[in-house]
Parts: C-alpha cells; structure tokens; sequence
C-alpha cells in the first residue's frame, strides 16, 4: 500500500532503548545474588566465543546512574530492562534478597527522575541455577508458582512507578536454544523435551499476566516475542506450504496462545502425529485463554525465507553463525514441514541476519490483522564489529542506515493501520552478545572492553547516539 501522506508518530509514542540483565548488570555474585543458569553454563569449556561471560559484563551495576545520565541526554522516552530472578530470590523461591529489590527501586528511581518511562521485563533468560537442581525448571510446572510468585514480588514492590511490563522475552528462543540446539542452557537436545517445557512456560505466562491484573490494574503487560516472518523461496505451490508450515509452527505456535490461548490446529496435528505434543492437564486452556496481554511485543532483527523439506532425507538443525564470519551458517529445518533457504533479494549481516525492514511493516501488518491488539517493538537493532576511532569516533553509519530503514518501516505499517505503541533499540550500551562475546555490538554507547581485556569500561557516544537524540527529539517527522 502506498500513502498519499504517512501517519505520523504519536505524541505519547515511546522512544527508547533496551537491555537485559545479564548482558549488562555485572555483579553476578554481589550483594547476595545467587547464580543464574547463564552463570553456571559458561563455566563449560567452549560454549561461548573466547570464553566471555557476564560477571563483569559493562558493569551497568555500579554505572547504572552513569548509564541513565546518557539516557537522559540522548532524550530517550523509556529504558527497557530486565530484573534477575536471582538477584530477587537468590535460590529463585524462599527469602526475598533485600539488596537485589533495592538496587532496581533505585535504578527505577533514577530514570523517574529524568522522566523516562521504566519497562521492566520479568524474565530474560536468566532462571535460577537453584530452580533447576530442585526439579529441573522450565520441565516442571513448580516452576508456574515460583515464577508467579516472583512476579508478585515485583509488581507489589514496582507497580506503583512501573506500568509497562514484558512477562517473559524470546520465549520461542530460550525454550527452542535450551532444548532443541542445545546453544543455550540446559544444553538438551530433546524436541519432546522442548515442547513439554514451552508449554509450561506458557502457562507461567498465563499465569502472572493474571496476577498482574489484581496488582497492577492501571498497568500494561505482554510477552515479547522473536518474531521472524517467513516467505516463500517462490510460488510452487509446495514451497508455499513449506511457508505455511513454517509461519504455523515458528510463529503462530507461540503468538496464538498469547493471544487466543490455543495451539494452530495444523502444528498442534504435526506434533501429535511425530510423538512431540506436550500434556495437556485439566485447566491449562481454561488458564490460557483468560490471560489475554495488553499488546504484543515484538523483537524484530530478520526475516527467514522458507522452501520444501522432504520427510526423508530432509535437512534437521543446521549451524548457527557465533563467529560473526559471514557465510558461516548452515540452513535448518524441520524434515516434512520446511527448510531455511537463502533470499536473493536482501543483503545479510556478518552474522547471516537477513537485513529486511520492509519484513517489519509486512509482520506487523499480519499481527495487527491476526489480532487485533497493539504492537510493541521491544527490540531492533544492528550487531557489528564497531571500531573505535582516534579521537573517541565510533562511525557506525551502518547502524543509522539500518534503524533508519526500520523506523521507517514502522511509520508505514502505522500508515497501513497498525497501532505501534512505541520503539525499543537494541541496545542502550554495548553488552555481553550471549554466544558471540563483546565483538558483536549493538549500542548506541560504546563501551571500552574486549572479550579478554575489561580496559576502562568507559562509555562513548557513537554516531549513532547523535542521530537517534535527533529522531527522538524531532518525534520521528524527518527520517
């Protein structure tokens, strides 16, 4: 569709930034934090790129106010961020830890003070170690209550000054990356094993969105999904299915329940018919179905283009590309339903991401119509090798060209219908990139360190810090 004229941003509309406690706090065994399951994971040989891990991290725990004094001066509207379970409950049920509770009042207090709007989102990957030696964690429905009762913890100690939340980030990610690849911990390799855990993080979802209900009720709460829409290689008919299949299962299979409470009835066949389907107990589509969000969240960074995958013989789990060597991916599949294919028509990063903002408007339009809830970017961004130049430079036009690209994407699926509540880069600062270390950077701010050398830790406006004040303060009219 093409518009005479664009609709422009809303005046209310949230421009911000986002991170997640692992990839940033440091601090990992302070102030009576007990360990996550990330703290433990990357303590095994070769799992993450040159060993690095978030102990340290960008120390945003102690340079929080540092941080938040950029956030002001760059103009941003809110700071998404995550609160580590552990930091909470140090074995993730029993004793709330005090301090852990006081340093988020106090970051949150903090950005009050320059008027930006805190996002909290409760879990971004970072279960406690405790859960899983007690009963195995997101495989047990114990979790459903300790999860819940965290949550409550939050909303009771919060909700008075925080009234966005995100419930639970990448659930497509953690669950598929800790059970299906075995990138991310517990390191299984298990799809049975995958969907009986994704189904009780669903209803964990479920179920703190209705307590959110009774504590927060002037607030907003919703999920952040990785959404990648999917395309067809091209018009044969049975790559068309394969597209089908791939949207049922990759995106439909987690956005449905969010929003309806129920699984699409052609994945939900597939899985009963392969021995995967989860049990199903009395109640769950009852708690399912009354757990409606607010909007959904959407963390966009690529789209995935799809093709034919024969039952027999069809490619199974690929190789994903940690290295930021460009080319490096092997294509992934599910034998029967589809395989990843590459996309003639769209350039890729270091990292073999699909750069694709016209894949942003065409998801967002399938949301907006599919659910008729508002949408909220919760993520998007650019990870690259940034070099920091003589003088303090970081020239990082490559990343304004792709928020740019994006923004704008976003402005023509609002002139399309679509009610987008606000915008979250990622990320504020650099920060750990999980599997790929320090060299894959994302922020707006650079920070000074390397995978083995913390250096100064010393923030850095990029090029990009510039431009992205520019767009805030200009309300998005002159992209």
């Amino acid at each position: 569709m093409e518009h005479n004229k664009k609709t422009p941003f809303p005046k209310d509309f949230l421009w911000g930034a986002a991170s997640a406690a692992y990839q940033v706090e440091g601090a990992w065994d302070k102030d009576g934090k007990g360990p996550s399951v990330w703290d433990v994971f990357v303590r095994n040989e070769g799992v993450t790129y040159k060993g690095t891990n978030g102990d340290v991290a960008v120390d945003h725990y102690n340079r929080y106010k540092e941080d938040v004094a950029l956030m002001a001066e760059q103009g941003l509207k809110t700071y998404r961020f995550s609160i580590a379970w552990s930091r909470i409950y140090p074995t993730g049920n029993g004793e709330v830890n005090e301090k852990g509770l006081q340093f988020y009042d106090d970051l949150i207090d903090e950005l009050l003070k320059y008027n930006i709007e805190p996002m909290i989102t409760l879990y971004h990957w970072d279960i406690p170690q405790s859960l899983m030696d007690q009963y195995g964690g997101w495989e047990s429905r114990q979790v459903i209550e300790d999860f819940n009762e965290y949550a409550i913890t939050l909303y009771k100690r919060y909700g008075d000054r925080v009234k966005y939340w995100i419930s639970l980030n990448e659930q497509n990610y953690f669950i598929s990356y800790g059970y299906e690849t075995a990138l991310h911990p517990p390191a299984v390799k298990d799809r049975k094993r995958m969907y009986a855990a994704n189904h009780i993080a669903n209803l964990a979802n479920a179920k703190v969105i209705q307590s959110f209900r009774k504590y927060v009720p002037d607030g907003k709460i919703g999920p952040s999904f990785a959404y990648k829409p999917y395309y067809p290689v091209d018009s044969n008919p049975q790559n068309i299915l394969a597209f089908e299949n791939s949207e049922d299962l990759n995106n439909y299979y987690w956005m449905d329940m969010y929003a309806w409470g129920r699984y699409p009835v052609t994945a939900w066949k597939f899985l009963e018919e392969n021995g995967l389907a989860p049990e199903i107990e009395e109640g769950d589509f009852e708690l399912l179905a009354s757990a409606k969000p607010d909007f959904m969240g959407v963390n966009y960074y690529r789209t995935t283009t799809v093709e034919e995958n024969p039952k027999d013989g069809g490619v199974d789990i690929g190789v994903k590309n940690v290295t930021g060597k460009k080319g490096s991916t092997k294509h992934s599949g599910m034998p029967g339903m589809f395989k990843t294919t590459n996309n003639p028509h769209v350039e890729s990063t270091n990292w073999d991401w699909d750069i694709d903002p016209q894949g942003l408007r065409i998801g967002l339009r399938r949301i907006a119509t599919r659910y008729q809830l508002p949408v909220l970017i919760t993520e998007n961004g650019l990870g690259e090798f940034d070099a920091l130049e003589e003088g303090d430079v970081v020239n990082d036009d490559y990343r304004i060209d792709y928020l740019k690209s994006h923004i704008q994407a976003i402005q023509d699926a609002m002139s399309d219908g679509v009610e987008v509540l606000g915008y979250c880069a990622w990320s504020f600062t650099d920060l750990l990139s999980w599997l790929n270390g320090y060299q894959k950077r994302y922020g707006f701010v650079y920070v000074n360190r390397e995978e083995d050398d913390e250096k100064d830790l010393r923030r850095i406006k990029k090029k990009s810090y510039h431009w992205y004040k520019e767009v805030i303060a200009e309300n998005g009219e002159n992209l």
